[in-house]
């Protein structure tokens, strides 16, 4: 399956994608949620280096989300953190140090050692 995404090009023109393993493990989460159940991703206030990632279970869509789909699983983006996420890629790491959503964000200058904490 291929990634889908409706974006506002009046927002971004550069696309947020999702990698095989990140679908993968959104899916295994939402196995035990209710029909409907997706995951938001968004940016925040806060955090060591100024802004944080955020991932929460949603099961409203409002106008202005961007919508990104890979296989079989959806994720949300709020039209605020689609600014600050364009071009990034969200995937899942499973490595000696644990297991975590990672956000590849070009538009990040610094990053804090826990990994969901940045500046631009």
């Amino acid at each position: 399956m291929t990634d889908s995404a409706t974006i506002d090009p009046a927002t971004t023109n550069i696309p947020i994608s999702l990698t095989d393993r990140a679908a993968t493990q959104i899916g295994k989460i939402l196995q035990g949620e209710d029909e409907g159940t997706v995951l938001r991703v968004s940016v925040q206030g806060g955090g060591c280096s100024g802004f944080q990632y955020g991932f929460t279970l949603d099961d409203t869509k409002t106008d202005d989300d961007l919508v990104l789909e890979k296989n079989g699983v959806t994720v949300l983006i709020d039209s605020v953190s689609v600014d600050y996420l364009a071009g990034s890629e969200i995937d899942y790491v499973d490595d000696l140090i644990g297991a975590a959503f990672k956000i590849n964000n070009p538009n990040a200058t610094a990053s804090c050692g826990c990994g969901t904490s940045f500046s631009i």
